[in-house]
């Protein structure tokens, strides 16, 4: 078993101007080989770096203005570690469900050169984790004719795809460098509303797939009545722990990896990554897999809970950019919304408070100028805020209009039906 390990500074010498290079996400960002290429920015040109849902320390260190012809960022999610870069029009972004990223670089749309991954240490056969991050680093390294790689003490070691021998690694760079932590949020009392009424419409039996934030943690909280429950999601978070620990997740009816708790990727404490640790009740997959309809849908009796930015009266859903401004991606929304649409008893929630902090209705006669629409009105099932639950599906516009209407902020309601009055006339007038 031998690998070339090296400095950070030596390992990113492998990377050439003109290269495409990955760089893998979640908290996973392998920040001591991005720091140490960020030091090479004035030798090299044209070097092609893509990026999807990062949970990084802060901005990457090759995201500065004077780099900008240096590094080319092309994010197909932005997060805080290009979010500035990428509105100051130094980085792209790419639109892309998160499941249909790998095909880009299986298939040569996106060509690569180079994957910068973040690895946990070996075990006794020389195989080594990427742990919190299988989603699309799995096809990365699967393309990458270079793969380069911190062997972190900090990584835990996960089963399923993230996984590759360290003979395999171009270069390593052993290090101990924490992991992100992303705090559970600690739902508000309207949150904790929403959740208990999402709650009462899971069964027993069902499959989850929970966003992240306050909202799913609430309706989590509301599930310890319940029984055999399975988990088939994105990411797996803190909030799905306690669950699992008191045996209501016990993935024992679920058709697609029975009695295996399944995710593409870690988002939490180190608590969430200490568990994961050589867990073989839980398996991390390659996002393609994950995130597939097809797939998601052979389970019984999926939930799926996610939030949003914005909606429109018809049911149109914004969840990744505010006006013009991309503030993250599409993610799964899409693909577990259409999953759980193929499920034998399955639901799709989007929840979300009925107004911002500011006061501003989410609930929108139309989706603000620029807005992008995440899920389609074709799609939406229950929307869920703290005023209430509606089912949004075989509902007509002026049906929809007067359920929204329902559930939004009490002070925006007399604009909403004047604007629902002005679209859609008689046919909504004739509901009240």
């Amino acid at each position: 078993m031998s690998t070339n390990f090296m400095t950070a500074d030596q390992a990113v010498g492998l990377i050439k101007s003109g290269h495409h290079v990955y760089v893998q996400g979640s908290t996973s960002v392998p920040e001591i080989l991005l720091d140490a290429l960020a030091r090479r920015a004035g030798e090299l040109r044209d070097v092609t770096i893509y990026s999807g849902f990062c949970v990084a320390k802060g901005p990457s260190a090759y995201c500065r203005p004077e780099f900008k012809d240096s590094f080319l960022v092309n994010s197909f999610f932005v997060s805080n570690s290009v979010r500035e870069h990428v509105a100051n029009g130094y980085g792209a972004t790419t639109p892309r469900f998160l499941g249909e990223v790998p095909s880009m670089f299986r298939d040569g749309t996106w060509p690569l050169d180079v994957a910068l991954i973040n690895c946990s240490l070996p075990n006794e056969e020389g195989y080594v984790s990427f742990g919190v991050s299988a989603d699309v680093a799995t096809s990365a390294v699967e393309c990458a004719p270079i793969v380069i790689a911190q062997i972190n003490k900090a990584m835990p070691f996960s089963y399923g795809d993230p996984v590759i021998h360290i003979s395999k690694l171009a270069a390593a760079v052993e290090v101990d460098d924490p992991l992100v932590e992303v705090p559970t949020a600690e739902p508000t009392a309207a949150e904790i509303n929403i959740g208990n009424h999402i709650a009462e419409y899971i069964p027993d039996g069902a499959t989850l797939q929970i966003g992240v934030g306050g909202i799913p943690n609430a309706v989590l909280r509301a599930l310890h009545g319940h029984k055999h429950l399975g988990v088939h999601t994105e990411a797996m978070t803190d909030g799905l722990l306690p669950l699992m620990e008191a045996g209501v997740i016990d993935n024992s009816q679920k058709k697609i990896l029975p009695g295996k708790s399944v995710a593409s990727l870690a988002l939490g404490s180190r608590r969430l990554y200490d568990y994961m640790d050589y867990n073989k009740d839980m398996v991390f997959k390659d996002v393609a897999w994950t995130n597939d309809p097809f797939i998601i849908g052979q389970n019984p009796k999926v939930v799926s809970i996610n939030s949003c930015i914005e909606i429109d009266l018809t049911g149109q859903i914004c969840a990744d950019s505010i006006g013009n401004k991309i503030f993250s991606g599409i993610g799964g929304q899409h693909d577990f919304v259409y999953g759980s649409s193929r499920s034998e008893g399955g639901q799709s929630f989007i929840a979300m408070l009925s107004a911002t902090n500011k006061g501003i209705s989410k609930i929108k006669p139309v989706l603000t100028e620029g807005a992008g629409v995440v899920t389609t009105r074709f799609q939406a099932h229950y929307i869920a805020t703290e005023n209430g639950i509606v089912n949004l599906r075989g509902r007509s516009l002026p049906e929809r209009a007067k359920l929204l209407i329902s559930i939004a902020h009490p002070d925006a309601r007399e604009e909403l039906e004047r604007a629902a009055v002005a679209r859609f006339g008689h046919s909504f007038l004739r509901l009240k």
